[in-house]
């Protein structure tokens, strides 16, 4: 009896784990590029009242930072690299994004809704 008391706790805890402590599988997933010193696509969308992951790949051979005001957020990428910027959740609007060593061309939207 014990033995079949220990097979049911065992999936049931994993089961309230999972319901408790959703993990990154449900964030939703945003790709950005830096390439000749912009931001492609210069507007990107994700949904509103849900974590984002905005994966960033800087094309560029030299470092670019991405910063925002906005989202609280800042990072620099080295040339050839990737990153990872969690966001969110977010309430519907605009939310700009720059890249601070090229400010007059890396400007970017995030556009919740």
């Amino acid at each position: 009896m014990k033995t079949l008391k220990n097979l049911l706790l065992v999936p049931l805890a994993a089961l309230s784990a999972t319901l408790a402590f959703p993990g990154h599988a449900a964030d939703t997933e945003l790709q950005l590029v830096i390439k000749n010193h912009q931001f492609q696509p210069a507007e990107i969308k994700g949904p509103a009242a849900q974590k984002l992951r905005i994966q960033v790949h800087n094309q560029d051979s030299t470092p670019e930072e991405f910063e925002s005001h906005s989202l609280k957020r800042e990072k620099i990428i080295p040339g050839g690299a990737k990153a990872t910027i969690l966001v969110g959740p977010l309430k519907p609007g605009r939310y700009e994004f720059f890249g601070e060593f090229n400010p007059a061309t890396a400007k970017g939207t995030l556009v919740i809704e």
